[in-house]
């Protein structure tokens, strides 16, 4: 197994704070480019060696997963929004779809596309926005969903009940779509073929802290971040009653439950099995980068997001 002993962490900033998630370019201009989206609701592109950075979109929301469409396109998860596509020639933003059920999505999250077009893709919660996820998570509100949206355009809840849904992703023959359960330490596997399809079970459990983004990698191996390390006190306040979970999120920001400083992800394949283990220690690095929440390896690079960093990371395998 791979671990992130002795592994040295190169940042790329970014002209934004919070670039969340990370897609790799495939074809033409693109290619080997990195991109991430940012607080202001900016789309960046940014060069393999972090000397060049574009901004090429504006969502006027809050970009956060990133995946590059059958047409070369970017298909964005807008937190504010709803799925979006980008072009990334010439800025232009599309609307793809900001309801479920007539009724708008109150946190799009991220999203997997399938061979044939289809858009497996994450709500992490119908009470609260991003501006409030820990209020959702502390709260345990368990009204996350799964979503597909079909060639069609049609819209179906496939799963629901979800700890804060978050990352997506598609094992390497497509037989199951994953999403992870932020709040619940896991990543639920839903089986779309074979003798478990229509069947729900875990590609992972107990992970060492609270999963963000999830994504295949170009070496087939479905990529996890760790945000934060478990937090004792966050999972008691998790099943205590609901009036103290509410009166938590109220207390002033300095006195709530915040992330601890870590850089970690994990790689499974499609059979559960832990292959990498990067975990980072940051005061060892020449940078306080801390809060990964989005991943993407390619072609032996591990590149990172931040729901908090002005800047992209990268690791070599």
């Amino acid at each position: 197994m791979t671990t992130g002993t002795n592994r040295t962490l190169t940042v790329h900033p970014v002209p934004g704070p919070g670039a969340e998630d990370v897609v790799v370019g495939r074809s033409g201009a693109d290619e080997g480019a990195v991109f991430t989206g940012t607080e202001d609701g900016s789309v960046f592109r940014v060069s393999p060696d972090g000397t060049k950075v574009d901004r090429v979109a504006q969502t006027r929301g809050r970009p956060l997963g990133l995946e590059i469409d059958l047409d070369g396109r970017l298909l964005v998860c807008d937190a504010h929004r709803g799925l979006l596509r980008v072009d990334t020639r010439n800025g232009a933003v599309e609307a793809v779809t900001g309801e479920v059920d007539g009724r708008p999505m109150r946190f799009c999250n991220n999203a997997a596309i399938a061979a044939d077009g289809t858009v497996w893709f994450s709500d992490s919660s119908t009470r609260f926005g991003i501006e409030d996820w820990k209020a959702d998570f502390v709260q345990n509100t368990r009204t996350g969903r799964l979503l597909r949206l079909d060639t069609d355009g049609t819209v179906t809840v496939v799963l629901d009940g979800l700890a804060f849904a978050n990352g997506v992703a598609l094992s390497r023959d497509e037989d199951f779509v994953a999403v992870a359960e932020t709040g619940a330490r896991t990543v639920v596997r839903r089986w779309l073929t074979g003798p478990n399809a229509g069947m729900r079970d875990l590609l992972c459990s107990n992970l060492p802290g609270y999963p963000d983004n999830i994504a295949r990698g170009s070496d087939g191996l479905v990529w996890v971040t760790i945000a934060s390390p478990r937090d004792p006190v966050v999972e008691r306040l998790q099943t205590a009653p609901m009036a103290l979970r509410r009166l938590a999120t109220r207390l002033p920001e300095r006195l709530q439950p915040a992330p601890r400083r870590t850089v970690r992800v994990q790689a499974y394949d499609d059979d559960g099995r832990l292959v990498h283990d990067l975990d980072i220690d940051p005061t060892t690095q020449r940078t306080a980068y801390h809060m990964v929440t989005g991943v993407r390896e390619h072609d032996g690079r591990v590149w990172l997001g931040s729901l908090h960093e002005p800047a992209i990371a990268v690791v070599d395998l």
